[in-house]
């Protein structure tokens, strides 16, 4: 546990430090304590096939994500800087303080997600993972034993051996069973998260430490695949 004025000069610059928690921390301390951070990449979920996403996807200016018409569903790409929700036109999105700039959005059309899952997968392998919402409301509970365990694991299964170059080695993904009027039913990819930013639901805490440990570990320990995935430090300029 760090205190919250930042790092200790005793853990300075040890490089063999891990961190857990949020952007706006982990911009302060993660260089301090030596570790490099992995996350997907902002536009991830954008470029997914639709075989995945099984929905229209995109990122676009906040300017002109307030002049589309609704519903639509808004988030921003990865980190959680405001609550992603869904709102009847692009008008009722709330403007940001005039210093902000015009910071892309992500925007999507508006399903039903009836389970949703987080898995924390390790080099494509589930660790583990956890039921997390039903029908949009909390809901945790094991993927172990889960009535829909199997069917979470094939599609992880066909989505890390298709896209698994697309990802870190270490990362979470929220899949889920979704549905849309006059579709079928099927599952698809929620969204991609930094494993050290993800709350654990009922997963297996030993086994999701192994996935953050890796996604937030010491800068000298990153493997070759995934140096693209490391978080770019305040003074660089992201990639």
């Amino acid at each position: 546990m760090l205190p919250a004025d930042g790092v200790p000069e005793r853990y300075r610059g040890r490089e063999d430090g891990h961190y857990y928690g949020g952007p706006r921390f982990a911009a302060r301390v993660a260089a301090p304590l030596g570790a490099a951070l992995l996350e997907p990449h902002d536009g991830w979920l954008d470029d997914l096939p639709v075989a995945f996403t099984r929905r229209s996807v995109c990122r676009v200016p906040l300017s002109e994500a307030r002049r589309r018409t609704g519903p639509l569903f808004v988030k921003p790409p990865t980190d959680k800087s405001f609550p992603a929700a869904v709102h009847p036109d692009g008008a009722s999105l709330s403007p940001l303080p005039p210093d902000s700039g015009d910071p892309l959005v992500q925007i999507s059309e508006v399903v039903l997600w009836e389970d949703e899952f987080r898995l924390f997968l390790l080099d494509g392998e589930i660790r583990t993972g956890s039921q997390y919402a039903r029908y949009g409301r909390l809901d945790a509970a094991p993927l172990a034993g889960h009535p829909r365990e199997a069917a979470v694991r094939a599609f992880a299964h066909r989505l890390a051996g298709e896209c698994g170059d697309t990802l870190p080695g270490a990362v979470v993904v929220d899949v889920g069973y979704m549905s849309r009027p006059g579709r079928a039913a099927d599952w698809a990819v929620v969204e991609a998260n930094m494993a050290w930013f993800s709350t654990l639901y009922a997963a297996d805490p030993g086994r999701a430490l192994d996935v953050v440990l890796r996604s937030a570990g010491p800068r000298g320990l990153v493997r070759e695949r995934d140096l693209a995935f490391r978080r770019a430090r305040p003074t660089e300029a992201a990639p």
